[in-house]
C-alpha cells in the first residue's frame, strides 16, 4: 500500500468508528477485507486511526469537519504532509480536495479543541492538574510507550533484557520501577518472543508497576486483588510477595478467564474467588482495589474512552468507586492494609474519593497518597494506603 492508500483506509475505518463501531472491531473488519495489506500496512493504518482518535478534536478543527475524511485531513496537515499529494485520487489514494476543503480548517480555537478533550471535562481537568493541565493533555495525544515487567519469580530485569535482545526486542531499564523495562525497538515482536511466552516478562505499564512497588514494606500473608480484571496486578503481587497467598476476584468473573494460564506461564500461584466466596475467604492482610475509573491517565492507550465518557457516566463511576471501597474495607484484617488505585488523573476519583471514604469510615486513616504523571514516563496513576487507626 502507498502512504496515501493507508490514509484512505484509515478514513474508511474512522467513518465506521464515528458510526458507533468500536475501534478494534472496525480495524479487524478492515483487515479481514484487505488480505492484500501486509503487516507494515496494517500497523501504519492502525497508527493513523489511533493518532486520529487521540487528537480527534484538534484534527477536526484543522480538517474543517468531523467526518473521517476531515479528521484524517487534519492529521495530514498537523503532521506537515502535503495534503495535495496525499489527497490525489491516484490509485487508492483519497479523492482530491475540493475548493471548500482546501479553504476549510483552522487552528483549534476552544480550550477543548486545543486540549483534545470534551468541553464538559475541561474545567475538571484543569482543576485537577493545575499548571500541568495543558502539558498532560498534549502528552495524552502522543502514543504510549510500551513497558514490560520483569517477572522476578523467574528472572532478573537484566537477564530479561538480555533474553529479549537476543530476539530483536531492545529495552532499557526505567527509573519508574525496579522491574520496569521500556521497549525502545521491536515492540511488535514482544508477543511472539520466547521471553514473553516463557513468562520472563509481562506487558504492564510502568506506573502500574510502581503502584505495586509502593506496597514495599508490607508483609502480607494473604492478599486479595479485589478488582482483578485480566489479572496483571495479581501476577505482579505474586511476584512482589512470593511467600503470600494471592487471591483474585472480579465482579464479572469472566474477565479473569485467562488468568490461570497467565499465572502458570509466570510461575505464580493465584487463587480465583467468585463473589459469593469472598466473605468466607476473608479476612486478608492486603486488599488492593484497582477500581474502575475514567481511565484518564491511560487515554494514550485507549483514546475511545475519552470521547465515550460523559458527565452521567463519570458520576456513576464515582459512586461505584465509593461502593467498592466500602465493600473492600469489610474484607481487610484488623491490622491490614486497604490499597486503592486508579489509572486516573482526575481529583474526584483520587484524593477526593479517599477523603470521602474516611468521612464515611472515621476509624480509618490514609497513610500514603501518591500520584504518577505522564511526565514520569508511564500512565497517569494514583494510589492511597488506608488502615484502621
Amino acid at each position: 500500500m502507498t502512504p496515501a492508500a493507508r490514509v484512505q483506509a484509515a478514513i474508511e475505518i474512522f467513518d465506521a468508528i464515528l458510526d458507533g463501531v468500536p475501534a478494534e472491531k472496525a480495524l479487524l473488519g478492515w483487515s479481514r477485507r484487505s488480505r492484500f495489506a501486509g503487516s507494515k500496512d496494517r500497523a501504519a493504518v492502525r497508527d493513523h486511526v489511533f493518532d486520529a482518535l487521540r487528537a480527534r478534536r484538534s484534527f477536526a478543527a484543522l480538517g474543517g469537519g468531523d467526518t473521517g475524511r476531515a479528521i484524517l485531513l487534519g492529521m495530514v496537515r498537523a503532521q506537515g504532509m502535503d495534503a495535495s499529494e496525499v489527497f490525489s485520487g491516484l490509485g487508492h489514494a483519497p479523492a482530491p480536495l475540493s475548493a471548500e476543503e482546501e479553504a476549510a480548517g483552522e487552528a483549534p480555537q476552544s480550550d477543548g479543541a486545543r486540549m483534545d478533550l470534551p468541553d464538559w471535562l475541561v474545567p475538571l481537568w484543569t482543576a485537577s492538574l493545575g499548571a500541568e493541565a495543558q502539558a498532560t493533555a498534549e502528552a495524552a495525544r502522543r502514543r504510549a510507550p510500551v513497558f514490560l515487567r520483569a517477572n522476578l519469580l523467574k528472572t532478573t530485569r537484566a537477564q530479561a533484557a538480555q533474553a529479549l535482545a537476543s530476539e530483536g526486542v531492545e529495552t532499557a531499564p526505567h527509573e519508574i520501577s525496579p522491574t520496569a523495562l521500556l521497549v525502545t525497538d521491536g515492540a511488535r515482536r514482544v508477543a511472539q518472543s520466547r521471553a514473553y511466552l516463557d513468562g520472563l516478562v509481562e506487558l504492564q505499564d510502568g506506573a502500574s508497576q510502581a503502584v505495586i512497588d509502593a506496597l514495599d514494606g508490607a508483609a502480607p500473608l494473604r492478599i486479595l486483588d479485589y478488582c482483578a480484571g485480566g489479572g496483571g496486578k495479581s501476577l505482579a503481587l505474586a511476584a512482589a510477595f512470593p511467600k503470600a497467598q494471592v487471591f483474585a476476584h472480579d465482579i464479572a468473573p469472566a474477565r479473569m478467564k485467562d488468568l490461570p494460564d497467565r499465572a502458570e506461564r509466570a510461575g505464580a500461584k493465584v487463587t480465583l474467588l467468585e463473589p459469593q466466596d469472598l466473605a468466607q475467604a476473608a479476612p486478608f492482610d492486603l486488599v488492593l482495589c484497582d477500581a474502575p475509573c475514567s481511565g484518564s491517565g491511560a487515554w494514550r492507550r485507549a483514546p475511545e474512552g475519552k470521547w465515550a465518557l460523559g458527565e452521567a457516566r463519570f458520576a456513576d463511576l464515582l459512586a461505584l468507586q465509593a461502593e467498592i471501597l466500602n465493600a473492600a474495607a469489610e474484607l481487610v484484617a484488623p491490622q491490614g492494609l486497604l490499597a486503592y488505585a486508579t489509572c486516573s488523573v482526575l481529583e474526584p476519583e483520587n484524593g477526593a474519593q479517599v477523603d470521602g471514604f474516611i468521612a464515611r469510615h472515621p476509624a480509618w486513616t490514609a497513610h500514603l497518597q501518591r500520584g504518577w504523571s505522564l511526565a514520569q514516563g508511564g500512565d497517569g496513576f494514583f494510589t492511597a494506603h488506608l488502615r484502621r487507626g
